[in-house]
């Protein structure tokens, strides 16, 4: 069984992947602060907690975009599991033409979903990643990776927003009842989840009128599943696509060894 592991920014996702089956994913908190040795054994108890004991492990692989956690879980692993993990970086075998002003910049887990959207639709395509920024990736035929966007995350821009105000408060996110809201909660709720996806809307046409096609657009993140259905555009959602990427990547480098 396959441990895949993708450090975010806020979240690190964990999954196990048997062939083609994702058995779980959970997420955990990043935290700059814990040692090699807190990852592991937490890495271990959602492990147990789904049914898995680490012997039942035959292999890892990471993705990350915090350096200084990434060097904590990749030793933690090892340490409880005795496997050395594959790393994803811009050198390895991703089937992607980099078509960038500098690949080494390329962030690993904009790599990681762009293999798995081709995986299942033909370029070219857009690929929207919504966590603690909004990423914007775009594949053109014959697997080139054209680099994209980063935008401010939507918790990113609603910490900012109630952070430096005096009256606005925190609220929770959920669909606005209509654009133009009568009382301040609901009016930052309408601003902050119909502008996002104003923005997103706007952002393809601008890709595509760049491009000068059209492009299929597809969705990750755990916040997508909230803004998508707000868009005009039709949005494909694919909540799996880092794991399935992990895996994808796993397979084509491991035969490589």
């Amino acid at each position: 069984m396959l441990l895949a592991i993708d450090i975010g920014n806020s979240n690190i996702s964990i999954g196990c992947i048997r062939e083609e089956e994702i058995c779980f994913e959970v997420r955990i908190a990043t935290d700059r602060a814990r040692t090699s040795d807190q990852y592991g054994v937490e890495i271990k108890n959602m492990l147990e907690a789904n049914g898995v004991r680490k012997e039942g492990i035959s292999d890892c692989i990471i993705s990350s975009v915090v350096p200084p956690v990434f060097t904590a879980v990749w030793t933690g692993v090892y340490k409880m599991i005795g496997i050395r993990p594959m790393v994803v970086e811009h050198t390895m075998d991703t089937g992607l033409e980099l078509c960038l002003d500098m690949p080494s910049q390329a962030g690993a887990d904009r790599i990681v979903v762009a293999v798995a959207a081709l995986e299942r639709y033909e370029a070219p395509l857009i690929i929207i990643d919504m966590g603690t920024a909004t990423t914007m990736e775009v594949v053109e035929p014959g697997a080139r990776y054209m680099g994209g966007v980063i935008i401010p995350g939507l918790r990113v821009s609603l910490d900012a927003l109630t952070g430096r105000t005096a009256q606005l408060p925190a609220i929770s996110l959920g669909r606005p009842g209509k654009v133009v809201a009568s009382n301040t909660a609901d009016c930052m709720r309408s601003g902050i989840m119909y502008g996002t996806a104003c923005m997103l809307d706007g952002m393809i046409d601008l890709m595509r009128e760049e491009l000068g096609h059209g492009s299929t657009v597809i969705a990750t993140g755990g916040l997508s599943p909230f803004i998508t259905p707000l868009c005009r555009h039709k949005i494909h959602l694919e909540p799996d696509l880092l794991l399935r990427g992990l895996n994808i990547l796993y397979k084509r480098n491991k035969k490589a060894e």
